[in-house]
C-alpha cells in the first residue's frame, strides 16, 4: 500500500458475514473497499457450525423472543430483539435466493435443528458448516461486483476523525506500508477478541482493534465484560484455537459426562450455564477437561450429519458416537463491543458497527445459539440500507494524518491489548480474574 490517500464512498473493515453483507447491501453506484486483516477465508463467519435461527412461523415469534431474552438474562434490548426475529424470514429467503443451500428432511422440507435454550426446532444449517456455506456464497457474488473491491492482509490501525466525525482510517499492509483511507461512511465488522485469549475458538488475528480504536477515540462502547464462553471445544494439551464441536451437537442428542462417566447437567440449558455445571465438575475432579459423547448416532449417522466434527474427532482417535470425547470451555463470542442502535450507527457520525463487533443490545449478557449469523445478517442490511438513505453533506474538512507518527507493530498491539483488557478488568474484575488474568 503506498503511502497516501485512498478514496471511496464507503470502507468496511472486515470481510466476514457481516461486513460482506454490508457490501452487498450497498447500491452498486456508490464505491466499497472491503479490507481485511488475512486472508479472505481466515475469518471466524468461515468456522461457525451450528445454523442461523429463523422465524418460521408468526406462531414461534413469542417462544422465539422469549428464549433470545431468557438466554440473555433479560438485559437484551427487547426493540432489537424483535426487529431480528421479524427480519429472520425475509433474510433467509435472501440467502437461498444468492444460492446459499440449506439442508432439508426426506419430504424436501428445511430440517430444522435445536440448540441449547431454544425451546422449538427453528434452526437452519448446512451440515455442520453452515458459516462458511454462507460466507463462501456472499464472497463469491461480492468478488463479482464492480464496485466492491477488496484488499488483504491489511490491517485498521487508527481512525480518522474531528469533532466525532469520521472521516476514514489508517491502517498499514503485510510489508509495513502505511495509507489511509477517506470515505464517506465506516463500517467496523472486526470481530471479536478472541486473539487475546490463549484459548478461544476464534482466529489469533481476531484481537478487537476495533475495541481499542473506539477506546482511543471516545467512541461508546457496552458491555465489554460479556463474553462467551463456549461450553464445548475439543481438548487439547496445546494453546491455541480450538475446535469448536457445535451445540447442534447436544441439540441431537450428545451428553457429558464427568470424570465418573456421569452425566451431571442439562445439556440443552444457555450456554453460561452449561460452562459453569463443566467448571464446577472439573474443579471437583481436579481435571482439565470433561467428556462428550453422542449415543443416540451411528457412526454413518454422525458423519453425515456432522462431517466436519466427526472427522476433526477421528484424527484425535475419536469416533464422536462411541468413545467419549474429552471437551473443555473455551472463549467463544464478544456479546458487548460498540454500541450501536438498531441501524448499526454508533456514538461517532458516518461510523457504523455490525456483526460481532456492535453491540446493539440483541444477545444481552449471553448469546442464544445460532443467533449469531442471523444478527450479523439482519444489521449489516440495515446498516447498509441507512448509508444508502442518508443523504447529509458531509464536510469535507479531512484533519491532517501524519503517518510517520505511529508506533511499531509489535508496540500497537500490546497498548490495543492492554487498554481491551483494562477496560474488560474495569468493568467486572471477577470475569477478569476467572478467564482473562492468565489468558491476555
Amino acid at each position: 500500500m503506498k503511502r497516501d490517500f485512498i478514496k471511496t464512498d464507503v470502507v468496511i473493515v472486515g470481510s466476514g458475514v457481516a461486513g460482506l453483507f454490508a457490501a452487498l447491501c450497498i447500491p452498486n453506484h456508490k464505491e466499497v473497499l472491503v479490507i481485511t486483516k488475512e486472508k479472505l477465508d481466515e475469518c471466524d463467519s468461515f468456522l461457525a457450525q451450528g445454523g442461523v435461527c429463523v422465524l418460521k412461523d408468526i406462531s414461534d415469534f413469542s417462544s422465539f423472543f422469549e428464549d433470545t431474552m431468557k438466554a440473555g438474562h433479560f438485559e437484551n434490548d427487547p426493540e432489537a430483539v424483535r426487529v431480528m426475529i421479524e427480519s429472520s424470514p425475509e433474510i433467509i429467503q435472501t440467502l437461498v435466493d444468492l444460492g446459499v443451500e440449506f439442508d432439508t428432511n426426506v419430504n424436501g422440507g428445511y430440517d430444522y435443528t435445536r440448540e441449547g435454550a431454544h425451546r422449538q426446532n427453528r434452526i437452519l444449517h448446512h451440515k455442520d458448516e453452515t458459516g462458511k456455506e454462507i460466507t463462501e456464497n456472499l464472497l463469491a457474488i461480492a468478488m463479482t461486483r464492480k464496485n466492491i473491491t477488496f484488499v488483504t492482509r491489511t490491517t485498521m490501525i487508527d481512525l480518522i476523525e474531528k469533532d466525532n466525525l469520521c472521516y476514514g482510517i489508517v491502517c498499514e499492509d503485510e510489508y509495513g506500508e502505511m495509507g489511509a483511507i477517506i470515505a464517506r461512511d465506516i463500517i467496523l465488522a472486526t470481530g471479536g477478541i478472541g486473539g487475546l485469549f490463549k484459548n478461544s475458538t476464534n482466529f489469533p488475528h481476531i484481537t478487537g482493534d476495533a475495541f481499542a480504536l473506539s477506546l482511543k477515540h471516545g467512541v461508546e462502547l457496552k458491555d465489554m465484560n460479556y463474553i462467551q464462553i463456549h461450553p464445548t471445544t475439543l481438548y487439547s494439551k496445546s494453546e491455541g484455537r480450538r475446535f469448536l464441536i457445535s451445540e447442534s451437537v447436544r441439540g441431537e442428542g450428545a451428553i457429558l459426562l464427568n470424570e465418573n462417566g456421569e452425566r451431571f447437567t442439562d445439556e440443552l440449558q444457555p450456554r453460561d450455564v452449561v460452562t459453569n455445571a463443566i467448571v464446577e465438575e472439573m474443579k471437583k475432579f481436579g481435571t482439565d477437561h470433561i467428556y462428550l459423547t453422542l449415543p443416540n448416532m451411528t457412526s454413518e449417522e454422525a458423519k453425515k450429519r456432522f462431517p466436519n466434527i466427526f472427522e476433526e474427532c477421528m484424527a484425535e482417535g475419536y469416533d464422536i458416537t462411541k468413545d467419549k470425547v474429552p471437551v473443555t470451555p473455551a472463549q467463544h463470542y464478544m456479546m458487548g463491543g460498540v454500541k450501536t442502535d438498531i441501524n448499526g450507527a454508533t456514538s461517532m457520525r458516518h461510523l457504523y458497527a455490525v456483526g460481532e463487533t456492535a453491540c446493539n443490545g440483541v444477545h444481552g449478557k449471553n448469546r442464544l445459539a445460532s443467533n449469531s449469523l442471523l444478527e450479523s445478517l439482519v444489521f449489516a442490511k440495515r446498516a447498509a440500507d441507512l448509508i444508502s438513505s442518508d443523504k447529509e453533506k458531509k464536510d469535507g474538512n479531512i484533519p491532517p494524518v501524519d503517518l510517520d507518527s505511529y508506533p511499531e507493530k509489535s508496540v500497537r498491539e500490546k497498548e490495543f491489548r492492554d487498554l481491551i483488557m483494562n477496560e474488560i478488568k474495569r468493568k467486572d474484575e471477577a470475569f477478569y480474574a476467572k478467564w482473562c488474568n492468565d489468558e491476555s
